[in-house]
This record gives structure tokens, sequence and C-alpha cells, in this order.
């Protein structure tokens, strides 16, 4: 019996980690950046994804994030939204964000699209315009446009700021030492030293 007492609090400790994961909750309605002195509609208002849903696609897989460093209304607000516009043939690398899950909303074109559990085990899925896909957080996962047309995405975020974590980047980019990388991946420092000069 005083055992379980006195595991109780212990337990209670523990718990309380799993509640408090996540954006913290705001004891107002918003919250004004420091040099703001007056709110109106223009505070809740980004306009910075226009020029994305009226531009045609790019040369090259480009994300427009409305997140908090560029729309700070929302700021306590546990939301955020990126547009992702694919050209043909390209991909969105495998990433993972590790403060949200993701909620991508194809609008046009294709999408193959994939995540890794901690299992390792790989989960695709081929999008048509109007399909909803889910990556929980944290987890890895990629976008892939493999056709002959564009393809344009809205992604919906748990959190303002769900942060991004691209692996090809942060593994060969970083500044790992490429004899690590090279034992990591069983191969030879060239073959690191060439991904590295694909990547720069």
């Amino acid at each position: 019996m005083e055992l379980s007492l006195l595991c109780l609090p212990l337990f209670l400790l523990l718990a309380s980690d799993v509640v408090l994961a996540g954006d913290p909750d705001i004891t107002s309605d918003f919250i004004l950046p420091s040099n703001a002195t007056a709110v109106d509609g223009s505070f809740f208002t980004f306009t910075g994804l226009r020029k994305v849903v009226t531009a045609g696609p790019g040369k090259e897989f480009t994300v427009t994030k409305a997140s908090l460093a560029e729309f700070p209304a929302l700021n306590g607000q546990s939301v955020s939204l990126a547009v992702l516009s694919f050209p043909a043939g390209s991909v969105n690398a495998p990433h993972t964000h590790p403060r949200a899950a993701e909620l991508l909303f194809l609008l046009k074109g294709k999408l193959e699209v994939g995540v890794v559990d901690t299992a390792n085990k790989l989960f695709t899925q081929t999008l048509q315009p109007g399909d909803a896909f889910v990556f929980p957080k944290g987890l890895v996962h990629f976008q892939f446009c493999n056709s002959k047309n564009p393809a344009l995405a809205i992604s919906a975020f748990g959190s303002s700021n769900a942060g991004t974590v691209s692996l090809p980047k942060t593994v060969f980019t970083s500044g790992i030492d490429v004899a690590i990388l090279a034992k990591s991946f069983k191969t030879d420092v060239a073959t690191v030293e060439k991904i590295k000069a694909g990547l720069a």
C-alpha cells in the first residue's frame, strides 16, 4: 500500500509531460507583437500566399509558409499553413516536422506521398485533387510529383512553428564528418563528397 502511494506522485509527474506536449495555451484571445500599438483586421490577415496560388509552377519545388515567422498573429494559436508547388517530376525530399502533424490537401495535379513509421514501415498513396493525407508528428515523410503535370497542395500544421528537418540537408550539409557519414551509410568518402556537392 505504501509503495503504491509513493509511486502515484511519480506517475503523475511522468503523465504531466504527455499533457504538456505541443504549443502552450495562451491566457488571452491573441498575442500582440511588442511593437504593435493598435489592432485591426489587417493584423489577422496574411497576404503572402497570393502570389503562389496565382503564379504558374516554377522550375523547382517550392514551399511558401504562413507560420509564426511570417505571420505574427499565429503566436499562441497552434496553427500554420504552407503552400507546396510541385513542377512536374519534382520532390519534397524526406523530412520531418518535430513539433506538429501535417495535413496535406491536394488542390491540383497528382502526388505520390509516403510516410515511414517508427517500425520502419513505409505507407504510400497516390493522391488526386480533393484528397487529403495526414503525416503524423515527427515521422519521416515525402511528396513526389511523378507526373508530366504540376501539382499544388496546401499543408496545415497543428503548431504555429512546426519546424522542418530535411534529412538530406541535415545529414549531408550540417558538417558531420565525411568519414562518419561514409561509415554510417556503408560507403566510401568519395561517394559522400559527391552527395554533399550535389546538395550544396
